[in-house]
């Protein structure tokens, strides 16, 4: 379904702005990778019982949190989930019986591309509102956040992944 994309590693040593956007392109890149070269049904695949968590869960989970951290909490557009509600609050994992993978991925990416557009010439010391806590959280905290966020599931897909075909790497 996917193609194996490029990974860039981050630079040793760099100002800060670059230093975490680098990172948080490599684990964006990371989780693309543990979803190269897999069918459809692949990325469907569950790790393990009970868990039902897949690597196209995953996708879409972080095309929904790129969403609400900078087009809603940086930039305040206040646009709604794509794959959850309040009812189903768990439906960017699980609700994937009629997911479209293609639309997934697609939105992801498209999530990502509308994030680095809004914070291009943005300060790391501007403030967003964190709207169901009623915080300010600097574009810096999100950056951190993003990169925390991505790193904890790309190693739940680097389980994943390991589970379905026994690929392994960083």
């Amino acid at each position: 379904m996917t193609t194996t994309p490029e990974r860039t590693d981050p630079p040793f040593v760099a100002d800060e702005r670059t230093m975490l956007e680098a990172w948080l392109d490599f684990h964006r890149d990371t989780l693309a990778l543990k979803c190269a070269d897999l069918s459809d049904e692949q990325l469907r695949t569950a790790s393990a019982p009970p868990s039902e968590l897949t690597l196209l869960g995953l996708v879409r989970h972080m095309a929904e949190v790129e969403r609400g951290w900078f087009r809603n909490t940086l930039a305040g557009e206040g646009v709604q989930p794509l794959y959850y509600t309040d009812q189903d609050p768990d439906g960017d994992f699980l609700d994937l019986d009629k997911a479209d993978t293609a639309e997934a991925f697609a939105t992801w990416r498209a999530e990502i591309a509308h994030a680095r557009e809004l914070v291009g010439g943005r300060s790391l010391d501007e403030v967003g509102l964190v709207r169901r806590r009623g915080n300010d959280v600097s574009l810096r905290w999100i950056y951190v956040h993003m990169i925390e966020e991505y790193a904890r599931h790309n190693g739940h897909a680097d389980l994943i992944r390991e589970r379905i075909d026994g690929v392994t790497g960083d």
